[in-house]
C-alpha cells in the first residue's frame, strides 16, 4: 500500500472549508485534502450513483485523475482543501498509483458473491485505511449512510441494512450513533470460504 505522498510541493494557497454533504466546485483541476474525508462519484444513469473512491487527509483528488463523466467530489465530513493544478505535483506517478491501487481494492471487494462478505471486506478496508483505534476494534467515523455503503458495493440500501444487522448480531461490528461503526477485532476467515 502506498503511503501519503511526501514528495508533493504546494504553493502557498488558501485553505477552503466545506461542510458535510457539500460538493467541491469544479473550479480546480485537483484538490489537496488537508482535513476530512470525501467520496468521488459518478452517475452512470439517472438516479444512480457509483462511488469511485474514498479519500482523506493527504490525498489528491480531481477531475484530472479520472475519465468518469459526470464527476463529483462529495464531502463526507467537514473538509478543508487547497486547489492545485497538475503542475503543482512533483511526483504525479505516486498520486496515480495511489488512485489505481484504491480502484483495484474496491474492485476486489465488489467481486465477492455474498453481500455480507462484501460488506465485511469493505468495512475492514475502511477501518484499515481510515479507522481509529477504539475499544476492542477500529472506529470508522466517515458518517457513511446505508445508501452510501450500497453505492460503494453496487447493491440496494435495504440489502446493506439487512447485512449490517446480521454482522452486528454475529458480533463483527457495533453500530454507533451518527452512522459510525466499530469493526470488532475478530477472525473473518470463514467469510472467505
Amino acid at each position: 500500500m502506498i503511503t501519503t505522498p511526501t514528495s508533493l510541493s504546494f504553493p502557498t494557497r488558501v485553505r477552503l472549508s466545506f461542510s458535510p454533504r457539500s460538493v467541491l466546485p469544479k473550479t480546480s483541476e485537483l484538490w489537496a485534502i488537508q482535513a476530512g474525508f470525501v467520496r468521488v462519484l459518478t452517475r452512470p444513469e439517472e438516479g444512480s450513483n457509483l462511488t469511485l473512491g474514498i479519500w482523506g487527509t493527504g490525498d489528491i483528488v480531481g477531475r484530472a485523475l479520472s475519465i468518469a463523466h459526470p464527476y463529483h467530489i462529495e464531502c463526507l465530513t467537514s473538509v478543508q482543501v487547497i486547489a492545485i493544478s497538475l503542475n503543482d505535483l512533483t511526483n504525479p506517478t505516486e498520486v496515480l498509483l495511489k488512485h489505481l491501487h484504491q480502484a483495484e481494492e474496491l474492485m476486489l471487494i465488489r467481486s465477492y458473491k455474498r453481500i455480507d462478505t462484501m460488506l465485511l471486506k469493505l468495512l475492514s478496508w475502511l477501518a484499515n485505511r481510515f479507522g481509529q483505534d477504539a475499544n476492542q476494534g477500529r472506529l470508522i467515523d466517515l458518517r457513511l449512510t446505508h445508501q452510501d455503503l450500497s453505492e460503494l458495493l453496487g447493491t440496494t440500501r435495504v440489502t446493506v441494512t439487512r447485512a449490517l444487522i446480521q454482522l452486528e448480531q454475529q458480533g463483527f461490528i457495533q453500530r454507533l450513533s451518527l452512522q459510525r461503526i466499530v469493526l470488532q477485532q475478530a477472525e473473518y476467515w470463514h467469510y472467505e470460504i
